[in-house]
């Protein structure tokens, strides 16, 4: 498949795909458009979403509700302090043969090998655990013993976090926040958003919601996305942004140096311009704009990224120095490539 496989049919498949699942989720889900955004943007993208809020925001309802809109296997996994890597990987049951009395070891699969995972409160569980999500979210497989397990696919793993109440938990290892595509912030609802949550939730009407996608669907939108052109002039835009926030290479703005500790990667770099993709897409679009990357440099950007004690004791965020970074980058082709220091940015 090349570039020129975007035909309008796909951009139409796509929008009402998601025109769909946002009118199916409207019918638990009140507010949340930007959320419910990002997340249908990571699983057009392949991507792993990583949600955080405090309690009470729907978080978990979200993520099970989209699943009730896919025609795609579904599981929840409560993270624990006492939850270990075999409980959600799976292990091999040593199985006697009731005919030939023969005992030989049968690998019993764990919740992992379903199409959507719910993590719920992964940082509730220590970081061994933790830690086996890695194979299986970058690799799409499990190892147990000396046999790779592969995982269904399509793969997507939700996870929730508490960002209060911190007794008790452990944070996840920046390799494992690498390998989210997303960080998504839940906000409080407006005023009007609560009152119709308090509406529905507390009388007696349900919901009946349908399923929109199957798995080959899913499967045949997610090469959509992959096909979308983008120009040398978003990507090195993308690249601009994500290199700016490498302490002490040449051309990093002052204030970078200042407030953090540490930059973001590469895939921070294939995760914008894949999720740019998407929402092109979802917007009727078969290019990539800078707009696109801007939208979504916050999701993709704040888990990257580690603030130092100076910049935490200013009050000074992650999403603060995304911010200051995308109004100090000139997004026009002509300023990007002759701006003094970007040139430096790009020469590195």
């Amino acid at each position: 498949m090349t570039d020129t496989d975007v035909t309008q049919e796909s951009i139409d498949k796509l929008s009402r795909a998601y025109s769909d699942l946002r009118e199916q989720m409207s019918q638990v889900i009140v507010g949340q458009g930007d959320v419910i955004d990002q997340l249908l943007i990571a699983l057009f993208s392949r991507g792993h979403c990583m949600l955080e809020g405090v309690p009470g925001l729907a978080k978990t309802l979200m993520i099970s509700t989209l699943s009730r809109c896919l025609s795609m296997t579904f599981s929840r996994v409560q993270f624990t302090p006492d939850l270990m890597p075999a409980d959600i990987t799976g292990t091999d049951v040593l199985q006697q043969d009731q005919e030939t009395g023969e005992r030989a070891f049968h690998f019993l699969h764990g919740p992992l090998f379903h199409n959507v995972v719910l993590a719920d409160e992964i940082n509730r569980t220590p970081p061994k655990t933790q830690a086996a999500l890695l194979e299986a979210m970058q690799e799409r497989q499990v190892t147990v013993g000396q046999n790779r397990h592969g995982l269904p696919d399509p793969f997507f793993v939700l996870a929730t976090q508490n960002p209060i109440e911190q007794e008790g938990t452990y944070q996840l290892p920046e390799a494992q926040q690498d390998r989210f595509m997303f960080k998504v912030f839940v906000e409080y609802p407006s005023f009007e958003e609560e009152r119709t949550i308090a509406r529905q939730t507390t009388g007696v009407a349900g919901d009946d919601v349908k399923k929109v996608l199957n798995v080959e669907e899913i499967l045949e939108l997610q090469q959509y996305v992959r096909q979308v052109p983008v120009t040398d002039h978003v990507i090195d835009y993308a690249l601009a942004l994500v290199r700016q926030t490498r302490i002490g290479e040449d051309g990093v703005p002052d204030f970078v140096n200042d407030w953090l500790s540490w930059g973001a990667g590469p895939r921070a770099v294939q995760n914008l311009l894949l999720g740019g993709k998407a929402r092109a897409l979802l917007q009727g679009r078969t290019y990539v704009s800078t707009d696109d990357i801007k939208s979504l440099a916050a999701p993709v950007l704040r888990h990257r990224i580690v603030t130092n004690f100076s910049a935490e004791s200013d009050g000074i965020t992650a999403d603060t120095v995304i911010d200051k970074l995308i109004q100090e980058t000139p997004s026009k082709e002509g300023e990007l490539t002759t701006d003094p220091r970007l040139k430096k940015i790009f020469a590195a």
